[in-house]
């Protein structure tokens, strides 16, 4: 983070992202220093003072109102996520006092419950800095069948989906488009970095990630977010091959609690019979015996 601040940071990199044609300003053939709109035209969308949105770029004021952080949005373009994430920017304290190191994140025995009652669908249950808490037999075999099974189990020990994204060469290799599911992890990280600014496990994540990875390190700069709700991904698997699968994140309505992440293919699709295979074909061998058993006695 520079000197000014995540709002200051969120700020100047939206708006250095709009032309003055995306906007509907005529330059008249002029020359511009930079490419993006200058502050008195962002501060004239959005109907305030140039002096007054200067200094909140410049870090310099941050009790900016509702109403004149909607005016912003609405100059910058943002969607419903965005201008969530403008808003949270806006309500972090510029000072705060050392936060102590947050608990281990556990999942519920509810929770527990539901990977059972979905067994035979991959699902992994996630962090809120996208640790893996834990993962159903499908889940592990779709997503990180090459790691240890029993990891999720040991808080030292989970697997981090964010930097099994970017620095775990079997992950990159099983996305096919791997640049659209690297950009839905930092817009997810950008929105909950702006929840929690003062989570230091999280920070130390995104500077770990920054440092290793020069691709999230400009996927960060850009200062996306995203919402990642439901989208389409064609992956590479080493042991089913190529198929498409719907990835959902279910989240409680407040935001705060682990998210449980649900892999579905098409009924009937290749894809579906790919995913039967996978949980086929990673079956504890014991899962056959009660059937065969059975047959044997009404034999």
């Amino acid at each position: 983070m520079n000197k000014h601040g995540h709002l200051a940071e969120f700020l100047q990199a939206r708006r250095s992202q709009l032309r003055p044609g995306d906007v509907g300003l005529q330059t008249y053939g002029e020359r511009r220093r930079v490419p993006g709109l200058r502050r008195e035209e962002l501060a004239m969308l959005a109907g305030i003072s140039a002096p007054y949105y200067a200094r909140l770029e410049q870090g310099q004021s941050r009790n900016a109102s509702r109403e004149v952080l909607d005016a912003i949005a609405s100059a910058l373009r943002l969607d419903e996520s965005e201008r969530a994430h403008l808003h949270d920017l806006a309500r972090a304290p510029k000072r705060r006092r050392a936060a102590a190191r947050p608990r281990a994140e556990r999942i519920t025995p509810a929770t527990s419950a539901l990977l059972a009652a979905i067994e035979g669908t991959p699902a992994v249950v996630l962090g809120r800095r996208s640790d893996v808490l834990a993962w159903n037999r499908q889940g592990h075999a779709l997503f990180a069948g090459h790691l240890d099974r029993d990891s999720p189990n040991t808080p030292a020990r989970r697997p981090n989906m964010a930097r099994l994204v970017f620095l775990d060469a079997h992950t990159r290799e099983l996305y096919a488009d791997w640049p659209a599911k690297a950009r839905a992890v930092v817009g997810n990280l950008r929105l909950t970095a702006g929840r929690y600014p003062d989570d230091p496990l999280l920070t130390g994540l995104i500077g770990e990630l920054t440092m290793r990875s020069p691709e999230f390190a400009t996927m960060w700069a850009d200062h996306r977010v995203r919402i990642c709700d439901a989208a389409d991904f064609e992956m590479r698997h080493p042991l089913v091959g190529a198929l498409t699968v719907t990835q959902q994140t279910l989240q409680s309505p407040q935001g705060n609690g682990p998210s449980l992440v649900v892999a579905t293919a098409t009924p009937g699709s290749p894809s579906a019979e790919a995913l039967a295979l996978l949980a086929h074909g990673t079956a504890p061998p014991e899962a056959a015996r009660p059937r065969r058993d059975a047959e044997s006695r009404t034999a």
